[in-house]
């Protein structure tokens, strides 16, 4: 793919598991630190998890401990694996480059709905 592609979301009850794909070029993986933002109805985008070129991860307060991401240089992907999923965790989610976001490029993003 020339831009990341997102996959795997659905809905969900709370307490569920989801997990989310983002398949890219070898290039763009390979070269760049990965990130996934998400954006719920009537609120900003907003960073959810970072992982490094190096595999070193960051995330937002409100997923640490149930959220996990990774990447699978192999297979040209990178996951967010999300557990112990709540309501307020319903968005639209975007996987992404830092260049992309700085640039404001988006892609079409995987829609989660969890329900109580």
């Amino acid at each position: 793919q020339v831009q990341p592609v997102e996959s795997g979301g659905g809905s969900v009850q709370a307490g569920g598991s989801l997990r989310l794909s983002c398949a890219a070029s070898g290039f763009i993986l390979r070269g760049n630190d990965m990130v996934w933002y998400r954006q719920a109805p009537g609120k900003q985008r907003e960073l959810v998890a970072r992982i490094s070129t190096g595999g070193t991860t960051n995330y937002a307060d409100s997923v640490k401990g149930r959220f996990t991401v990774s990447r699978d240089n192999a297979k040209n992907t990178v996951y967010l694996q999300m557990n112990s999923l709540k309501p307020e965790d319903t968005a639209v989610y975007y996987c992404n480059t830092e260049v992309r976001v700085l640039r404001q490029i988006w892609g079409q993003g995987t829609q989660v709905t969890v329900s109580s």
